[in-house]
């Protein structure tokens, strides 16, 4: 293997450890529920789902776990913790 590709192997392995490193910005996901596919994403600020339960509440059980799955990698305005009442 190539010197300089194990050095980029390595330093890659260091930065996966570290997902404070990434923030975030837009994204855009398929998840499969119970009951349905749904679309999720997160873009300017905002978390969207095409589930009717996030239509009316502005959040749903979709949203919450991409921001438990992510929450390293989130923004704190992004985050659970922002939003909890």
């Amino acid at each position: 293997m190539h010197s300089s590709l194990i050095g980029k192997l390595e330093k890659a392995k260091r930065y996966a450890q570290e997902p404070d490193r990434v923030t975030f910005e837009t994204f855009q996901v398929t998840f499969r529920g119970d009951n349905d596919v749904h679309t999720v994403g997160y873009g300017q600020g905002n978390w969207q789902c095409s589930c009717a339960f996030f239509i009316d509440a502005g959040r749903c059980s979709h949203t919450i776990a991409m921001e438990k799955i992510l929450d390293p990698m989130l923004t704190r305005a992004a985050s659970s913790e922002a939003l909890a009442v």
